[in-house]
């Protein structure tokens, strides 16, 4: 019998698994939005144009609305999910709010998911938000990573309500990655 030969997760990803408004994890004019943006980058630099980005948070409580919360779920309705593919210029935009913290000594953050051509599997990083300074240099993840490797993981601030965060898949200043 013969294997199956190995598959990448791209090219075709925005074809099937984005729609307009999945960018919008609350609406542009929701109390307290902000708009995390950034490039994906190869090892050579270059913008990686059939990407995907997706993200996963906790809500302002730091709660989930979901039975798997160890706490119960938040009965608040915050879906907490993104999905937005990247452009030409390798560029991606979500519209979210910044979660809380969800308690176990992690800073609030936003999970990433990264899907683009070239990879075996998925890849999975954090965004960290630049103005938790205390909350972030006591979060185990953060803390256990060298000060250059751990600032990969931390955005940009912007203009108010806007935050960068560029995402590099090898190469100088690679963005640290999870196993999951």
């Amino acid at each position: 019998m013969n294997e199956t030969p190995s598959q990448t997760v791209g090219p075709f990803l925005s074809i099937g698994l984005t729609w307009p408004q999945g960018y919008l994890v609350v609406d542009e004019d929701a109390p307290g939005a902000v708009v995390i943006s950034g490039a994906v980058l190869d090892g050579a630099g270059e913008p990686v144009t059939d990407g995907v980005i997706e993200t996963w948070q906790a809500d302002p409580d730091g709660r989930f609305d979901h039975p798997d919360d160890p706490r119960g779920a938040s009965g608040s309705g915050f879906g907490g999910f993104g999905r937005c593919a990247t452009d030409t210029e390798g560029l991606f935009r979500i519209v979210t709010v910044k979660p809380g913290a969800i308690g176990d000594g992690q800073a609030p953050h936003i999970d990433v998911t990264v899907l683009a051509r070239g990879l075996l599997d998925r890849l999975v990083t954090r965004i960290y938000f630049p103005d938790e300074v205390a909350a972030n240099a006591a979060d185990p993840l953060l803390s256990s990573l060298p000060a250059e490797r751990a600032a990969t993981l931390v955005a940009q601030a912007g203009d108010p309500g806007e935050l960068t965060f560029d995402i590099r898949l090898q190469g100088a200043d690679e963005t640290v990655f999870l196993t999951v």
